[in-house]
């Protein structure tokens, strides 16, 4: 069937929010489509006015200034797998992208089409959540925002972006050297199936003891969320396996997951449990 829009294609910020004036609520922004297009197919959505971003260029980079690193919205997986710096610097992050869908669907995927659909398995927003990521926005007459990612997600499909507002790139806090990093996505298939859970997590270790965490869930809960209590159970102890036992206590408190078709509430508990000691103890030993 015939889908009934209007399209725009903008070759600058300015352009976009001219182009959109006086359509709130009619507008649907896309970039790589690989979400926006089903939806349209199944006629989950019915936009008046599509409106195509490849254009903005500005939006498409990954670089590092002093001890920042800036990923433009529309930085695809392909981009962010292949990219030094990220590989470098943010390895969690080229591991969520590396396991993005398969590799017509990486070519596609930009990292701020992922955020902004908020779906509660992101594969980009466990390991941006652990990095402490911050989202960079626009609006019109030059608005926009910085905001930390674990303020960003309100519950599924929802964000704090207003309709006339776009994510146009994502920093990065480089870590310092004693920071390691870990992440696993699980899922019934392969890693290129959405996500039955995942974790992201960053640890600052000196010698056995965990001075500081940051930890962050997938599937495990309405939006991608940072488990505080487990990072409390973490910080300043030496990890053991009684420490362990207790983050798997503190993640049970923490999520609150569903029954799907890719597994019962029960099963993502205790698959959380199981992935969460696994990813510890890759970040701390270096292995599973």
């Amino acid at each position: 069937m015939m889908i009934e829009t209007e399209y725009l294609a903008p070759r600058n910020i300015d352009q976009l929010f001219e182009g959109i004036r006086g359509r709130i609520g009619q507008v649907k922004f896309m970039a790589g489509c690989t979400n926006v297009l089903p939806s349209l197919r199944a006629r989950a959505i019915s936009p008046g006015l599509l409106v195509d971003l490849t254009g903005l260029e500005e939006m498409a980079h990954i670089r590092k200034v002093n001890r920042v690193i800036s990923v433009g919205a529309l930085t695809t997986m392909t981009a962010l797998v292949s990219s030094e710096i990220i590989q470098k610097e943010s390895p969690i992050l080229a591991s969520a992208a590396r396991q993005l869908g398969n590799p017509l669907t990486r070519n596609r995927a930009t990292i701020g089409g992922n955020l902004a659909d908020a779906s509660p398995a992101a594969d980009m927003a466990p390991p941006l959540l652990a990095l402490e990521a911050t989202i960079h926005t626009a609006g019109p007459e030059g608005k926009g925002r910085e905001i930390p990612l674990d303020r960003f997600f309100l519950g599924p499909n929802k964000t704090v972006l207003g309709e006339d507002e776009i994510i146009t790139r994502i920093t990065i806090p480089k870590p310092e050297d004693p920071w390691k990093g870990s992440h696993i996505k699980f899922g019934l298939r392969n890693a290129m199936a959405i996500s039955v859970a995942s974790v992201a997590l960053m640890l600052e270790m000196k010698e056995n003891v965990c001075r500081k965490a940051r930890v962050a869930l997938g599937s495990l809960s309405p939006t991608p969320i940072r488990a505080y209590l487990v990072e409390k159970e973490l910080e300043d102890r030496e990890i053991t396996d009684e420490v362990l036992e207790r983050c798997t206590v503190a993640v049970n408190q923490e999520i609150s997951p569903i029954s799907d078709i890719r597994g019962s509430a029960d099963y993502r508990r205790q698959v959380a449990a199981v992935l969460l000691k696994r990813a510890i103890r890759q970040a701390h030993m270096g292995r599973k």
